[in-house]
């Protein structure tokens, strides 16, 4: 799917449903010859030998699910352990939350002292006012917090209009990629698990780039510079 897009590198994502057997994850990423990056998932006592045989593979960075419909959330002092030792490594941490959850870890996510990056725009409500209380709570993160990042994805899970435009997503992640330009990342979320409305065609994702990150300055920021600073930070 990379190469059918157009893309010379990935980010790897370990999907919710494989837990912490990062085994899928890791082949990929030394079949890729480089070219990829990996985020795994980990159990609070992985060993630092573990971390240090993932680093080696191409894994950047762990994944923690705070959505309660999916999972029973991490609590965030296990969390915090596992920062603390990857932030050696120089990984960041995913975080997948809801938005009426986040004033409920807003001092926690806060407190992180590595790299943080909040899936999906931290799932907002497309159907409000985008100076909305809740959205704006989320740019404060971001706003008071240099170590947060963002990835401007997901229409085909935010959006109440629907494919192919998904036009009430676009106004949230245009406003994201233009107030915080450095530090905001894209991708396709492929392969798209647990959607239950429709499969997103990936080609419409892409088209819709241009839409939230107009001109080629932005999306060079989006598409090249920062995912290389985050991912590959040896080769900047």
């Amino acid at each position: 799917l990379r190469d059918h897009l157009g893309f010379e590198r990935n980010i790897i994502v370990q999907a919710s449903c494989h837990g912490t057997d990062n085994r899928a994850l890791i082949d990929a990423l030394i079949h890729s010859n480089g070219t990829a990056r990996g985020v795994a998932v980990v159990s609070p006592d992985i060993s630092d030998a573990e971390l240090a045989d993932m680093h080696r593979a191409g894994v950047r960075g762990v994944r923690f699910n705070f959505v309660k419909r999916l999972v029973n959330p991490v609590p965030p002092e296990v969390l915090k352990s596992v920062a603390e030792r990857i932030a050696k490594l120089g990984w960041h941490i995913i975080i997948y939350f809801e938005a009426p959850d986040l004033p409920e870890y807003y001092d926690f996510f806060a407190s992180l002292n590595t790299i943080v990056v909040v899936d999906h725009m931290g799932r907002p409500d497309c159907s409000k006012p985008l100076d909305g209380e809740q959205f704006e709570l989320f740019l404060k993160l971001l706003r008071e917090n240099d170590n947060c990042w963002t990835k401007v994805t997901c229409p085909e899970r935010l959006s109440l209009q629907g494919p192919p435009s998904y036009d009430d997503f676009v106004p949230f992640a245009a406003r994201v990629v233009e107030l915080f330009p450095d530090r905001v990342l894209w991708g396709t979320d492929w392969p798209h698990p647990n959607m239950k409305s429709h499969m997103p065609d990936d080609g419409h994702l892409v088209d819709m780039i241009p839409r939230i990150a107009p001109t080629a300055e932005l999306q060079r920021k989006l598409l090249v510079d920062n995912p290389m600073r985050l991912c590959w930070p040896e080769e900047n």
